[in-house]
């Protein structure tokens, strides 16, 4: 273990950016933000470009989506994650990844490096798995409760 690459962890703070509808797919989008970092335009248009070009067809290969998700856009202390997640056959949650170090050029290979989400963003994800654990597995799911359903703390 490297005690060096261990954080001292501090709350970030967590903003309801709205939600999009893009290519059908209804999604709530986070903003979650280190110390001195924003979620400015270009990160949403980043975000809105990925979620069009990379995660659509990736909804549409993997199929029997439910049509509703999540976006996290994360200004990290090293670059930023955007991750996008849609729920399919009715319990599964699905994630797709853009990852790129403030200094880079391109972005990372989230093939090779299998990275799931940080400390912080797990934090958004067990929120949006109860969300939709309370709206949407039962009796009567109602899509506009759970996508009327917010992380119900103001720091991950």
């Amino acid at each position: 273990m490297n005690p060096a690459t261990i954080e001292i962890y501090h709350p970030r703070g967590v903003s309801n950016l709205g939600q999009w509808d893009i290519g059908g797919l209804k999604l709530k989008v986070y903003g979650l933000v280190a110390d001195n970092k924003k979620v400015d335009r270009p990160m949403v248009t980043l975000a809105q470009s990925f979620v069009r070009q990379d995660v659509l067809p990736r909804v549409a290969d993997e199929g029997d989506d439910n049509g509703m998700g999540f976006v996290i856009i994360h200004p990290g202390e090293l670059g930023v994650s955007i991750s996008a997640h849609w729920w399919i056959q009715g319990s599964v949650l699905c994630q797709h990844i853009y990852r790129k170090l403030y200094a880079a050029i391109e972005p990372m290979d989230t093939v090779k490096r299998p990275v799931i989400a940080c400390v912080w963003e797990l934090a958004l994800i067990n929120a949006e798995q109860e969300a939709w654990r309370r709206t949407m597995m039962k009796s009567g799911p109602s899509p506009s409760a759970y996508m009327d359903a917010r992380a119900d703390f103001r720091a991950a």
